[in-house]
């Protein structure tokens, strides 16, 4: 293992020894060079299901893997090969049942908090100033068990002279990239992280990974163009987790949150036919979140013990109102684009894949 630390430090440090003297700084705005490397390297793990070809960039490096961890998660280093910036790639979901639990383990929790990872190692996790931000609890437990590792690295490449970071991941990954740079910029908020660090995200063909006040918090961390969230708008997987809005998912001040006192002072007739328009569109979304907090929680919960027994995660909420999250670049499916990738029921992930993805990029302008 130490062998390993020592081969790691010599790599960056051949990057820091041929880097120009003066660091060349990272830049808001979408570039579309840019979002093409982190798409590379994001799929260029062989060993996800929607790769059929493997993608290498052309301006990075890898200059670590590490292991794997929780449900078959995995993270890279990536370093570039003229300027001192490095890379952060999240891998996405693998062909195992194991790693498919994770994104059905799709209770929310609190945006803040700690869990228990093993009986020795536990996870104190920050995403949002917002008390009722609340995130994917299976996703989270994918960062928890990467993040002390990713944080020494960036610890690491810091005292190199590094002090510009892409975060990227694509599907699965790109969902927690979302987790990573709240998390990170958490850390910066709180002192914990050098505020020189610049952090740029690129979350590709991810799902949503919170309810709207995790969004929020997030699109102000992350304003003036910090991080992009890439869809192609025929790709289903961005359209995931189910989504269920009740009126307990409403700010404080609401025309709802008095809703049946209002009610009460209605006439006879019309109270009658209010109470009960109200109780039918009520109740089926109270009890839907009932639902998928059992089964995406409690269900997916104790498969997931079975694989991690010492993984204890927080409470569930009675929420699940996802909602898309970030500045998002709409990568738009024309006409064009389903004459050369027709839909096809036997590839559910037809549209995910790294192909689809690069052709709708080259026609942005």
């Amino acid at each position: 293992m130490r062998g390993v630390k020592i081969q790691i430090v010599a790599f960056l440090a051949f990057f820091l020894a041929i880097a120009p003297a003066v660091n060349a700084q990272l830049q808001p705005g979408f570039d579309k060079t840019e979002y093409k490397e982190m798409l590379k390297m994001a799929v260029s793990v062989a060993d996800t299901p929607w790769t059929n070809q493997r993608f290498i960039p052309e301006q990075f490096e890898l200059a670590y893997r590490s292991p794997v961890t929780g449900l078959e998660n995995r993270w890279d280093l990536w370093i570039h090969n003229s300027e001192r910036i490095a890379a952060i790639s999240i891998r996405g979901t693998t062909g195992s049942s194991v790693s498919w639990l994770e994104n059905f383990y799709a209770a929310m929790v609190p945006a803040n908090g700690s869990f228990q990872l093993t009986k020795n190692q536990s996870f104190e996790y920050q995403l949002a100033s917002n008390t009722r931000a609340a995130v994917h609890v299976g996703w989270l437990m994918g960062l928890g068990y990467m993040a002390e590792g990713i944080q020494r690295k960036i610890d690491s490449c810091y005292a190199l002279g590094y002090r510009d970071f892409y975060l990227t991941g694509h599907s699965q990954g790109g969902g927690i990239s979302f987790l990573l740079t709240a998390y990170l910029r958490m850390l910066q908020i709180n002192g914990q992280l050098p505020q020189e660090i610049r952090f740029k995200t690129y979350s590709s063909a991810a799902p949503k990974p919170g309810n709207l006040y995790f969004a929020y918090d997030y699109e102000i961390m992350t304003a003036e163009e910090w991080a992009f969230n890439v869809v192609n708008t025929a790709d289903w997987v961005p359209e995931a987790p189910f989504s269920v809005q009740t009126v307990r998912d409403f700010n404080k001040t609401n025309p709802f949150v008095n809703a049946k006192s209002t009610i009460k002072k209605q006439p006879f007739p019309k109270r009658i036919m209010m109470n009960y328009a109200y109780r039918k569109l009520n109740r089926p979304t109270k009890k839907a979140v009932k639902n998928y907090r059992k089964f995406l929680g409690g269900t997916a919960g104790k498969l997931v013990s079975q694989s991690l027994s010492e993984f204890k995660p927080p409470d569930y909420l009675n929420e699940n109102n996802y909602v898309r999250t970030g500045s998002t670049i709409v990568l738009y499916a024309d006409e064009q684009y389903y004459d050369k990738y027709p839909d096809n029921p036997a590839n559910v992930f037809m549209h995910h894949m790294a192909g689809p993805y690069l052709y709708l990029l080259e026609k942005l302008p």
